[in-house]
């Protein structure tokens, strides 16, 4: 074998066993891949403190005229009780579609008339004493209240930390039975969060002013969930 073809080989010889070297050096790929995958849910219960109610004006007259007339007049009035109501601040109140329809009685037509309006109450717990103020100003039908939590972004994003906090501490106290230490998340996927509905409320038609009835705004159900892969080192 000729000098030159010696030291080719010798160099070729060396390159392997530096390769080699390095793989046994070097920590395997697994071993820096390594990660732990963990769910974590949580569920608050938040006060509501906020309420939806509707009311509505609905007349009978002879004419379309005569009942759009004493309906606009009558909710004015309620449009004026509820405004003034505390709790509601502006844009709180709005009003709904004016409807007219030809009706019969004892074959003689007339027209009923009918327009509503929704307040959010932000003193929910004063939602019986609105529906009593409404209705003694003129006020024929009423719906609600609903209750809800003004700021359900808010209370959503606090259940999330909850859940994020939950599946960090049962990450946690597997890594260390693992032997390892806890990394940082890689990636956190978020999952949906359920607020439970209030029942269906049907309108009540009032054609008298009544004692205030009792109101419980009670608490919405918030939940969260998070799935979070974190390094483990």
């Amino acid at each position: 074998m000729s000098a030159q073809g010696s030291s080719s080989s010798a160099r070729a010889f060396a390159l392997v066993a530096l390769l080699a070297l390095g793989l046994l050096l070097a920590p395997s790929a697994s071993a820096q891949d390594r990660t732990i995958v963990v769910k974590g849910e949580a569920t608050q219960e938040v006060p509501n403190d906020a309420a939806s109610l509707r009311f509505s004006v609905t007349k009978e007259r002879k004419s379309r005229a005569a009942a759009l007339r004493v309906v606009a007049i009558r909710l004015r009035e309620v449009l004026a009780t509820v405004q003034a109501f505390p709790g509601v601040g502006p844009g709180d109140v709005s009003t709904g579609n004016i409807t007219i329809r030809k009706v019969f009685r004892n074959e003689k037509p007339l027209y009923v008339a009918s327009e509503g309006v929704t307040v959010v109450l932000h003193q929910p717990e004063r939602a019986g004493e609105m529906i009593s103020a409404a209705v003694s100003a003129g006020a024929t039908g009423t719906s609600g209240p609903d209750f809800f939590p003004s700021d359900p972004e808010q209370a959503y994003t606090n259940t999330l930390i909850a859940a994020f906090d939950q599946a960090k501490a049962k990450a946690t106290a597997l890594a260390t039975r693992a032997g390892a230490t806890l990394g940082p998340a890689i990636t956190i996927e978020e999952g949906t969060n359920v607020v439970p509905s209030q029942p269906e409320t049907r309108e009540r038609k009032s054609v008298a002013a009544e004692p205030a009835p009792p109101v419980e705004p009670g608490g919405s159900t918030v939940t969260a969930t998070v799935r979070v892969v974190f390094a483990l080192q």
